[in-house]
């Protein structure tokens, strides 16, 4: 019998093809979304191992966080571009989850990431998860929980308010677009809690800091950050 389903599933390899997600070739038998050469390959940052890294740096000034760090470097025409892109508007769901347990693996090493007590993805208002199907830094989010035995939360920390995309906007416009439009809910859940707050993609961190800025209303709470990429 299992002879005829790994038959079966070389059969329907042949005619439907699975393919990486970042450079569009074949995968082979055992590869999963992203091909194994693409995964040695990609731009990671290594920015977990330095406290001031660019992905810090960002938060410098602006809000307290315990550490922030993102998995890779995004660059135009990339191949770390078109694993978001199929990530956010191909469906293609299983990348965030992906790229999540591949960073997961690496923060577990890492401190202050280690010492995590919870998970919570960026939230979409409600309007666009129903349009999309999914949220996207969730998908980030539950490869995290995997690898890093780290509960995720998707319910303490809601969107209130719709806001325009970030894109084309300037780093004052990014910052104006995202104030007052989360809210948290139950706070007395996370009370004490280290918060692994996670996002798609970094650029002017503008979005991570008004979840901060809720999340840290909560007593004795402390709050670091990561991101599938980091765009200058």
């Amino acid at each position: 019998m299992n002879f005829l389903i790994e038959y079966f599933h070389d059969f329907l390899s042949l005619v439907f093809p699975e393919i990486c997600q970042a450079c569009g070739n074949n995968l082979f038998k055992g590869e999963e979304t992203i091909c194994l050469y693409c995964q040695q390959h990609l731009p990671y940052t290594n920015f977990h191992l330095d406290k001031e890294n660019p992905v810090a740096k960002q938060f410098w000034g602006k809000t307290l966080i315990e550490g922030a760090s993102a998995c890779f470097h995004f660059r135009k025409g990339g191949k770390v571009q078109n694993l978001l892109h199929q990530l956010k508007y191909k469906g293609q769901e299983q990348v965030g989850r992906k790229v999540g347990r591949i960073y997961g693996y690496q923060l577990s090493y890492s401190a202050p990431f280690n010492a995590s007590d919870i998970i919570i993805p960026v939230p979409l208002h409600k309007k666009k998860l129903k349009s999309r199907g999914y949220n996207q830094s969730e998908c980030f989010a539950l490869g995290l929980s995997e690898s890093m035995q780290v509960p995720i939360d998707t319910h303490t920390l809601s969107r209130e308010s719709s806001n325009e995309t970030q894109t084309r906007k300037s780093r004052f416009q990014r910052h104006q677009n995202v104030e007052s439009i989360f809210q948290v809910n139950n706070p007395t859940t996370l009370i004490g809690k280290h918060i692994l707050l996670v996002d798609d993609v970094i650029t002017t961190g503008s979005t991570l800091i008004a979840c901060i800025e809720c999340l840290s209303k909560i007593e004795g709470v402390r709050i670091s950050v990561a991101a599938i990429a980091y765009a200058k």
